[in-house]
């Protein structure tokens, strides 16, 4: 379980294709305080580490993984691709953000940027199926990060990205077109779910 806080952002360093992909990715973490087999979050998908360096760790990502979240295919991970990071939720950790799973449930594209004040306005089309979790002033995950959604017109919904958030995760990179992994709050799920069954 992850809040999307991003506490590093790591880069590919290495992408090796085996029965599944492994990835390395450079980290400022200390990796002598992170377990084989512990969970990070990379762009928001939760991944196990497999292997661990001075600065580095390794982790196998699925045919699964590669299918639903922007690892793979056309502006996928590359070497040299940034990556906003988080280590797992320890019971006692502030919980900043909300309450992300590490789960990728689809993806969202970029349509349109443009600058307010000092913010970075960003609109997003969803998947249809997911559009009605997502509500005005609700959480999402974005590549990991915990954002507020500020508007929603139909599939389509605008988050503000603040300097700080520009400057300590990759999102001082985001272009129009790029696919980005989107999580739904887990509470909005299950609300709907509930009225569903009314």
């Amino acid at each position: 379980m992850f809040t999307g806080i991003v506490t590093d952002v790591g880069t590919v360093a290495k992408m090796d294709q085996r029965g599944d992909l492994r990835a390395r990715i450079t980290t400022g973490y200390d990796t002598n305080g992170i377990d084989i087999g512990a969970s990070i979050a990379c762009e928001g998908v939760c991944l196990t580490v497999v292997q661990l360096g001075d600065d580095w760790f390794d982790v196998d990502i699925s045919a699964e993984t590669l299918a639903v979240t922007n690892i793979g295919g056309n502006g996928g991970w590359f070497e040299g691709k940034r990556l906003n990071l988080e280590r797992a939720l320890r019971v006692g950790d502030e919980l900043g953000g909300h309450i992300v799973s590490g789960h990728v449930d689809g993806l969202a594209e970029v349509i349109r940027t443009s600058h307010e004040g000092d913010s970075l306005r960003v609109t997003f089309r969803a998947p249809e199926a997911l559009a009605k979790f997502i509500a005005p002033k609700g959480s999402i995950a974005l590549n990991g990060t915990s954002l507020t959604v500020n508007e929603v017109d139909g599939a389509e919904f605008g988050v503000n990205l603040i300097p700080h958030t520009q400057a300590v995760t990759t999102w001082g990179e985001v272009a129009v077109g790029q696919r980005i992994n989107l999580e739904v709050d887990t509470m909005a799920r299950y609300v709907a779910r509930l009225r569903e069954w009314g």
